[in-house]
């Protein structure tokens, strides 16, 4: 005789009743609410402040657009472009000889960083400006000869002072994002016939512009407020111009402001500059690149105008 066993259990059981659901009771965090009353409270005491004092905010945006700012705003970018490229280049020769297994040029390239980097800018500007006093001509042989002081202009004391201190920063940053390619890079173009220098112009930097690009980015944009240093030496720049500005004017601390508003408009520039720089060379590297700023706010427009209309249509 056969038994039938019925798997689905007693008929008279009650039903499996479903989980119960889970309520999540979110943690509250009195501290965040009390740094930011306090840091808004900080705030407003210093807006207070600024509003209480002797300030004539109708001078800056009378003088924002003056000549002389916009000339000094000039000369700012340009010693800015041109430091920074001197920097940028003797600095790429200054890595490979650093890197280099010849002992001279790498122990030429120790000391080059060393003493740059060792040495405040200011005082390199100083010394650039001040070297007539110790030379009373320039001569190098046929290809250049001329009094000390028609040699050594504001401007290119200027450049020297900013792009040589420069150079010893970018030195250390592109030996850093050489060495950061992988070595069978090198061994797998030497092994196809390829030259060092055609390695390291094809294969070697085109990567290493991964890691170089974001702290070279952050070496302009300090660049930028560096060359407020160029007064030193005489440059008309951005921060001499707000400076005469004041004086003439009576509103020295006015046009100051004025000055930090053009710095940082001129950063907010290169930030957005470095941003889209960094995008590009992060596109080998990277599966799905970063949202551009744009991108964001269709992104942004797009969904909310569809929540917009699912909302009217649901309604």
């Amino acid at each position: 005789m056969t038994v039938e066993i019925d798997k689905a259990g007693p008929k008279d059981a009650p039903p499996p009743r479903a989980p119960e659901t889970i309520k999540a009771i979110p943690v509250r965090h009195y501290g965040r609410w009390v740094a930011a009353v306090v840091v808004i409270a900080f705030l407003a005491s210093i807006v207070y402040a600024f509003s209480q004092g002797k300030v004539n905010w109708g001078a800056i945006p009378d003088n924002f657009f003056d000549s002389q700012i916009l000339t000094g705003v000039g000369k700012t970018a340009w010693i800015t472009i041109a430091a920074m490229a001197l920097g940028v280049v003797l600095g790429i020769i200054l890595a490979v000889m650093r890197l280099s297994k010849n002992p001279v040029t790498a122990a030429i390239a120790w000391g080059y960083i060393w003493f740059f980097r060792g040495t405040p800018v200011y005082v390199q500007l100083l010394l650039w400006f001040n070297l007539g006093l110790i030379f009373d001509y320039i001569n190098l042989g046929p290809i250049y000869q001329d009094e000390w002081s028609d040699f050594m202009t504001p401007f290119l004391a200027a450049l020297l002072g900013l792009g040589l201190n420069e150079a010893a920063y970018m030195a250390e940053i592109c030996r850093a994002g050489i060495q950061a390619v992988d070595e069978g890079q090198t061994e797998a173009a030497h092994a196809l016939g390829m030259s060092h220098a055609r390695t390291l112009r094809r294969i070697v930097l085109p990567q290493a512009m991964r890691v170089i690009v974001p702290p070279t980015g952050n070496e302009f944009i300090n660049m930028l407020k560096t060359t407020s240093l160029v007064i030193a030496v005489q440059y008309f720049d951005l921060l001499q111009a707000a400076q005469e500005i004041g004086q003439t004017s009576g509103a020295a601390a006015e046009m100051l402001f004025l000055a930090a508003a053009w710095y940082l408009i001129l950063t907010s520039v290169l930030s957005v500059g470095q941003y889209y720089l960094e995008r590009y060379y992060a596109r080998g590297s990277s599966r799905s690149l970063p949202m551009t700023p744009l991108q964001r706010i269709r992104a942004n427009l797009f969904s909310f105008s569809n929540r917009s209309a699912g909302g009217v249509g649901s309604s």
